[in-house]
C-alpha cells in the first residue's frame, strides 16, 4: 500500500512556498542545509548558496567508507558541488538519509 506524501504535491512549475521543510547536517568542518531558500553547502569555512533556480538536481548518498554523508548541487551548466558531512555514528546516518530523502523530494518536485 503506497504512503501519501507528507506534503502535498505541488503544481508544475510552481516557484517553492516560502515556509517548508528544512534538513540540516553538520560535522566540525562541514554542513548542509536545506531550506525554502535552496540549498547551503558550508566546506571547510567556505559558504556556498543555491538557490532552487539555480539548481538542476540535488543527490545524497552515503560514501563508500566510513559514516559519511554525501550531498551533491548539480548547476544548469553542469558544474557539480559536493559536501561530505562525517557522522559521528552509523545511526545518525540513517537518519540523516532518511529525513534529507523527503525534503529534497518536496524542493524538487517544484522542478517540473
Amino acid at each position: 500500500m503506497p504512503h501519501p506524501a507528507p506534503y502535498p504535491a505541488p503544481p508544475h512549475g510552481a516557484p517553492p512556498p516560502a515556509d517548508g521543510p528544512e534538513f540540516v547536517a553538520h560535522d566540525r568542518r562541514n554542513s548542509v542545509i536545506v531550506d525554502p531558500s535552496g540549498v547551503s553547502l558550508e566546506i571547510n569555512g567556505h559558504t556556498l548558496d543555491f538557490p532552487w533556480s539555480g539548481i538542476t538536481t540535488v543527490h545524497a548518498a552515503p560514501a563508500p567508507y566510513g559514516q559519511v554523508l554525501m550531498v551533491a548541487v548539480v548547476h544548469p551548466g553542469g558544474m557539480l558541488y559536493e559536501c561530505r558531512i562525517d557522522a559521528r555514528r552509523k545511526a545518525q546516518l540513517h537518519q540523516w538519509l532518511a529525513e534529507l530523502g523527503p525534503v529534497l523530494h518536496h524542493y524538487l518536485a517544484y522542478r517540473g
